[in-house]
């Protein structure tokens, strides 16, 4: 027996319409193709690697990760964490494949192959099978006992009842608690020795693409999970809704709302970032040109201006520029105090210089505080 969807609330539909009304606003936004969607789609998967992992105590920066992704030498991130980041990315960019499939169903092989592929450089660890005994989640910072999962001999049938669940059960729910209860169902089977946590947040997005919520780098809510006390919130909700143990009776319902609530409050960012980027593309375009600068040069820049720093390689590749007509452009950007160049041959990267540092704090300043839809309608 699984933990069943719970019955909503008024409050809970009026929260579910106005998510569905930002991915409408954002499903047209996206159809027409801009030339920042590249760059966009992999900041936000890259935000979204970044909170998965750091909600399991693996750090690393959202510049260090966009390098990763394009194959690049991080300059800061342990070997370690890298593999950690290297295997959250194989496992969205296989759910980002499966969204868009023109034929597919759930099942148990999918959930263990979504767990190989984020640790599956921990061979020791079993991946991808299901754990030979007992599993028990402690407080880091006490010991303590605070989840014990259920018997590893009740694992593949609970994962059998999922799998069956996620494609039969409960369809005339809305995909958002669909996802949320794919999430909590599989976080407390805990199947697996390790990436349990990982393997459920992609699921959740899985469960979203297959439903058309536009694409995973837009619905996902991991960046939002991994920010400090978004986190603790989680552990918080997770631990209360599931008790101490498997009891599937008890009611999801402030699972539920939580997960909502990240939706709506993670959508209103990515609205935000997406009317910024036309603006701010807008801006560099205008700048650039009277400056004489080359127009694909908006392209550094802007990347940039959403991140801290920018590398020659990765440039060149969004770009399809030799290594020569990269390195000149940015030299260009620095003689004309767009950029600021720091360390040398591998290592050397490009942050803002005084005009792209004066642009980003203009649109800081503009930055307005995010709407909690559960407080303004009326329910804290």
């Amino acid at each position: 027996m699984l933990y069943g969807t719970p019955v909503l609330d008024g409050i809970d539909d009026k929260v579910l319409a106005e998510i569905e009304e930002m991915r409408t606003d954002l499903k047209y936004r996206l159809a027409e193709p801009h030339r920042w969607d590249g760059q966009l789609r992999r900041q936000l998967q890259a935000r979204a690697i970044q909170g998965s992992n750091s909600i399991e105590g693996y750090r690393a920066s959202v510049e260090d990760i966009e390098s990763i992704m394009s194959g690049e030498e991080p300059l800061d991130t342990s070997d370690s964490v890298a593999k950690e980041i290297a295997g959250c990315q194989r496992a969205l960019t296989y759910v980002n494949v499966l969204a868009k499939a023109w034929t597919f169903r759930f099942d148990v092989g999918l959930l263990h192959g979504l767990n190989f592929m984020i640790i599956g450089h921990h061979l020791e660890k079993t991946p991808g099978t299901v754990r030979p005994g007992g599993i028990y989640i402690r407080n880091s910072a006490t010991g303590q006992v605070v989840y014990e999962g259920p018997d590893h001999q009740a694992v593949p049938e609970l994962l059998d009842e999922l799998a069956d669940w996620l494609d039969t059960g409960d369809l005339d729910a809305p995909s958002y608690v669909r996802g949320a209860m794919a999430h909590f169902n599989l976080v407390k089977i805990h199947p697996w020795r390790d990436g349990n946590g990982r393997t459920s947040r992609a699921l959740q997005t899985l469960v979203l693409g297959r439903d058309g919520i536009t694409t995973p780098e837009f619905c996902s809510i991991e960046e939002w999970l991994g920010e400090a006390e978004i986190t603790f919130d989680y552990y918080r909700v997770l631990g209360e809704v599931g008790r101490g143990r498997w009891s599937p009776h008890d009611d999801t319902l402030p699972w539920v709302r939580f997960v909502l609530r990240c939706h709506h409050m993670q959508a209103q960012r990515v609205r935000r970032r997406l009317a910024e980027a036309g603006e701010v593309w807008t801006l560099l375009e205008e700048r650039t040109d009277a400056e004489g600068l080359h127009p694909r040069t908006v392209s550094a820049l802007y990347q940039v201006f959403v991140s801290r720093r920018l590398r020659r390689g990765m440039y060149q590749a969004d770009e399809g520029l030799s290594q020569g007509q990269a390195a000149r452009d940015l030299r260009e950007l620095v003689a004309n105090g767009w950029l600021r160049p720091y360390g040398e041959t591998k290592g050397r990267f490009y942050a803002p210089g005084a005009k792209m540092a004066a642009i980003k704090e203009d649109f800081a300043a503009r930055v307005q505080p995010l709407r909690d839809p559960y407080r303004a309608l009326g329910d804290g």
